[in-house]
């Protein structure tokens, strides 16, 4: 947005009372007003900036919240331990092969 210079808020007010019929005159009521409409827009102008500032402040952390999420969320390749999974093993079939070996075949206990 643009900054409003101190005195165009008092000109533009100024055109729009002399439009209705009143008009301003020099004096301590028109310079009152005058003073009024420079805090006004010193007050605007603030605000401006302070919306900005807090509007960047607040992107800046949506920025940082969406990264956690993505973090949070994002598949994790298989293995890493990290991801919360069993690790594959190396060869799952030695173990079943391992308790067969263990026990000798005889000729007795074979089945014809």
């Amino acid at each position: 947005m643009k900054t409003v210079d101190k005195d165009e808020l008092f000109q533009n007010l100024s055109g729009f009372l002399k439009a209705k019929g009143i008009e301003l005159k020099d004096g301590s009521y028109t310079h009152r007003v005058q003073q009024g409409c420079n805090l006004l827009a010193d007050v605007v102008n603030t605000t401006q900036k302070t919306v900005r500032r807090a509007k960047a402040k607040a992107d800046e952390t949506l920025d940082h919240l969406r990264q956690s999420i993505h973090k949070a969320t994002a598949p994790k390749p298989p293995g890493d331990p990290r991801a919360g999974g069993k690790r594959p093993r190396a060869n799952p079939s030695k173990k079943a092969n391992a308790s067969a070996k263990s026990k000798p075949r005889t000729k007795s206990s074979r089945r014809k």
